[in-house]
C-alpha cells in the first residue's frame, strides 16, 4: 500500500496531512526533522498534544484488521483510542503472520490520516525473536526467525554476532511495520534469583557496554533515520540489583538495594547506550533503598516518579535528550481477567491517578507506558497544574523520532515484501547456528562430547525424531551408550496477581525427586544433562554425576544437537555464574556480581571440536 501524494507549486512530492491543499513546512520533505517539528508542535491543538505522550497496547485483529472492541489487554476500541484519543503509539503484542502485521499496520496507518494533522503511528514491540513467551516480557519469534535470547547472545561474546543479529531483526521488524523496539534490555543480572536475567546481557559491565553498542547500531544504524529501528534503552539506571532477587513487576519486589559503589557499575552499560544514541530509555519500577548519589540521598519512590533520577541524573548529569518512556501502567491498575496487577506506583501508593500523573511528569518522564488515560492529563492541564510548555517540551521529542523515521513520508509497507522478508531462509539460518554456538559446556568428563555418530541415544525432554538424526533411538536407558535430558532451570510457581505465574521466581534449588532420578539414570549409562537458563540453577548435585553437562539459553533441540554433535562447535562463556549453593547466594548482595565459591563463575566454558570459524572475539574458555 502507497501513502496518497500531491505536488507542491516547486514540484515536489508531499502528503498533504491535513487536507488543506498546502504543503506546510512540516509536511516538506526537504527539511530538516528539527525543523518539521517545530511547525507541526505549534499547529497541534492540547488533545493532540496530550495523545503523544501515551503509548499502550492495542491487539491485531483477525487477519490483520482493525479490532473494534476491547481486547485481552487493550482496554478500549482501536478508533477509540487513534481518533478520539489522539493516540499514536503502540506496542504490539500477538502476532500470528507476517501477512497480518504488515496489513494491520498499514489499516493503522490509514486510520491516523483520518486525525487533524494526520500524525502516523509509531509501532513498538518487546524482543520477538527468540524462545520467551511473556507478555510481560517478550515473545517467541513466531513468524520471525529465531535466535537464542540475549544471554545467550551473550554467551557468545562477540559483539559482530549481537550485531549481525540486530541488523537482521531489525529489517524483519521493519518490513511488517515494527519501528521501535522497547529493547535492548541492559540491567546488569548481578542477582541470580531475579526473573528478568534471560533478556540481559548478562553480569560484566564491560562486556555489556560493548554489547549495547553493537546492537544499537544494528537496530538504529549510525544515527537515526529511516532505514532505523528506534530503540528504548531499559531499565535505567539498571533494575539488577532488587532485593532478594523479587521482581519489581509485583509489590513484593518493589525495592531495590545497593551496596558501596554499586550504584555507578549498574549504570555503566546506559552511559554506552547515551554515547550510541539510543533514542529512548525506560525506567524501571523499582525504589531505591537507602542509595545515595554524590552526597545526596535519592528519594526512596519508584524510578519512574524519581526527579533526582530522571531530570538530575539522565537529562542534567548525562545530558541525555532522547526520549524517557515509563514502564507500563504506574498511573492505574491493570485488570485483566479475574486477575489484577497494581498499579507499580512504589512509594507513592497513596497517591490518586492524576497525583501519580503529576509526579511522573515532574520526575521528566515523556511517556506513559501501557496507558490510554488521556482525560487525565487534559484535566491536569485545564486546572493550569501542568503547563503546556511542559507538554511542548515532551511532545517535542516524540514528534522528532517519528520524523526522524521518516513515518510523515511513507509509514505504509508493502505486505508481499513483509511475508518474504520476516523470516527468510538466510535469517532463520543464521539464527539457528548462533543458538547452536551459543551451548555452553560445563562439564565433559572422559570426552563425552563431542558426541560420535551411530550412538545407541536414550532422550527425556527433547522431540525424539530430532535426536534419531544423531544415532539410533532406545526407550531403555541401560541399552543406551549416551543419555541426553534437557531439563528447565527451577523456580517455585506463583499464580496469584496478572503475570505471576510468567515470571520465575524464588528458590534456584532443584526439586529432590528431579536429583535422584537423574542420578539414579546415570548408574545406567553416562549422562548429559542440558539446562535451559533463564537464570541460574544451583546444579552442584547434578554436576557430581553427569558425564557431560551444557546450559542453554533459548536453543532448540536441533541447534542443541548441532552443537553436541560440534556441527557448530558451541562456544558459550557464561554470562552470569552458577552459584554453588543458595546459602552462597543469599550471603551475596543483590548489587554485587559473584557469590563465595561458585559452582562455575562468570566466563566459563569448556571447548569442544572447533570445527567451525571461531565466532567469539575474545576467549574465556576455562
Amino acid at each position: 500500500m502507497n501513502p496518497k501524494y500531491k505536488v507542491s507549486t516547486d514540484g515536489v512530492r508531499y502528503r498533504d496531512l491535513n487536507g488543506n491543499g498546502v504543503m506546510d513546512p512540516f509536511e516538506d520533505p526537504r527539511l530538516s526533522p528539527q525543523e518539521r517539528t517545530a511547525d507541526l508542535l505549534k499547529r497541534l491543538t492540547l488533545e493532540e498534544k496530550a495523545g503523544l505522550l501515551f503509548q499502550t497496547v492495542i491487539e491485531v485483529g483477525p487477519n490483520g484488521t482493525i479490532l473494534e472492541r476491547p481486547g485481552k489487554i487493550s482496554k478500549s476500541p482501536t478508533s477509540t483510542v487513534v481518533i478520539d484519543k489522539r493516540i499514536n503509539h503502540f506496542n504490539v503484542h500477538h502476532l500470528k503472520s507476517a501477512h497480518d502485521a504488515a496489513t494491520w499496520n498499514n489499516a493503522m496507518q490509514e486510520l491516523a490520516e483520518r486525525t487533524p494533522h494526520g500524525i502516523p503511528i509509531t509501532i513498538s514491540t518487546d524482543p520477538r525473536h527468540s524462545f520467551t513467551e511473556n507478555s510481560g516480557v517478550a515473545f517467541t519469534a513466531g513468524p520471525f526467525s529465531q535466535w537464542p535470547d540475549a544471554l545467550g547472545l551473550a554467551a557468545i561474546d562477540d559483539p559482530e554476532t549481537i550485531r549481525d543479529f540486530a541488523r537482521r531483526a531489525a529489517e524483519e521488524y521493519r518490513a511488517v511495520g515494527i519501528r521501535a523496539a522497547l529493547h535492548p534490555q541492559v540491567d546488569l543480572a548481578t542477582e541470580p534469583r531475579w526473573a528478568r536475567q534471560l533478556q540481559t546481557f548478562g553480569a560484566d559491565p564491560e562486556r555489556v557496554a560493548s554489547y549495547v553498542r553493537a546492537y544499537l547500531q544494528g537496530f538504529q544504524g549510525d544515527r537515526l533515520g529511516r532505514d532505523s529501528v528506534a530503540c528504548v534503552t531499559k531499565h535505567f539506571p539498571g533494575g539488577g540489583p532488587q532485593k532478594d532477587g523479587e521482581d519489581a513487576h509485583f509489590p513484593y519486589g518493589r525495592e531495590q538495594v545497593y551496596a558501596d559503589g554499586a550504584f555507578e557499575l549498574h549504570l555503566r552499560p546506559f552511559l554506552a547506550a547515551i554515547e550510541a544514541g539510543t533514542a529512548g530509555i525506560m525506567p524501571y519500577y523499582g525504589m531505591p533503598v537507602g542509595l545515595v548519589v554524590d552526597g545526596e540521598p535519592i528519594e526512596e519512590v519508584g524510578f519512574g516518579y524519581n526527579r533526582q533520577i530522571l531530570t538530575g541524573l539522565l537529562r542534567e548529569r548525562l545530558h541525555y535528550d532522547g526520549v524517557i518512556l515509563t514502564d507500563w501502567e504506574l498511573v492505574n491498575d491493570n485488570i485483566v481477567g479475574n486477575q489484577v496487577l497494581p498499579a507499580r506506583a512504589w512509594g507513592v501508593e497513596d497517591l490518586d491517578a492524576h497525583e501519580r500523573m503529576l509526579k511522573i511528569l515532574g520526575a521528566g518522564a515523556d511517556q506513559f507506558g501501557g496507558e490510554e488515560c488521556t482525560e487525565l492529563l487534559l484535566d491536569l492541564l485545564g486546572d493550569g497544574l501542568v503547563a503546556e510548555s511542559r507538554i511542548d517540551e515532551s511532545a517535542r521529542r516524540v514528534l522528532l523520532v517519528k520524523f526522524q523515521l521518516g513515518l510523515f513520508d511513507n509509514p505504509y509497507v508493502d505486505v508481499e515484501n513483509a511475508q518474504r522478508i520476516a523470516g527468510a531462509p538466510e535469517h532463520r539460518r543464521a539464527g539457528l547456528k548462533t543458538q547452536a554456538a551459543s551451548v555452553t559446556v560445563v562439564e565433559n568428563r572422559g570426552h563425552l562430547l563431542p558426541l560420535p555418530p551411530a550412538l545407541k541415544l536414550y532422550t527425556e525432554g527433547m522431540h525424539p525424531d530430532v535426536v534419531a538424526k544423531y544415532g539410533s533411538i532406545v526407550d531403555d536407558p541401560q541399552l543406551a551408550d549416551v543419555a541426553i535430558v534437557r531439563i528447565a532451570a527451577p523456580f517455585q510457581p506463583r499464580d496469584d496477581l496478572f503475570l505471576e505465574s510468567y515470571f520465575h521466581q524464588g528458590s534456584l534449588d532443584f526439586s529432590p525427586g528431579l536429583i535422584y532420578r537423574l542420578r539414579q539414570l546415570a548408574r545406567f549409562t553416562r549422562l548429559h544433562v542440558d539446562i535451559t537458563l533463564d537464570r541460574p540453577a544451583i546444579a552442584t548435585s547434578l554436576a557430581e554425576v553427569v558425564s557431560a553437562m551444557t546450559v542453554s539459553f533459548g536453543v532448540s533441540d536441533e541447534a542443541l544437537m548441532m552443537a553436541l554433535s560440534a556441527q557448530v562447535a558451541p562456544r558459550g562463556n557464561l554470562p552470569v555464574e552458577m552459584p554453588r549453593s543458595m546459602d552462597a547466594v543469599r550471603a551475596s548482595h543483590e548489587s554485587v556480581g559473584g557469590s563465595a565459591n561458585p559452582l562455575y563463575p562468570l566466563g566459563h566454558g569448556l571447548r569442544i571440536g572447533d570445527r567451525t570459524p571461531p565466532l567469539l572475539s575474545s576467549s574465556r574458555s576455562s
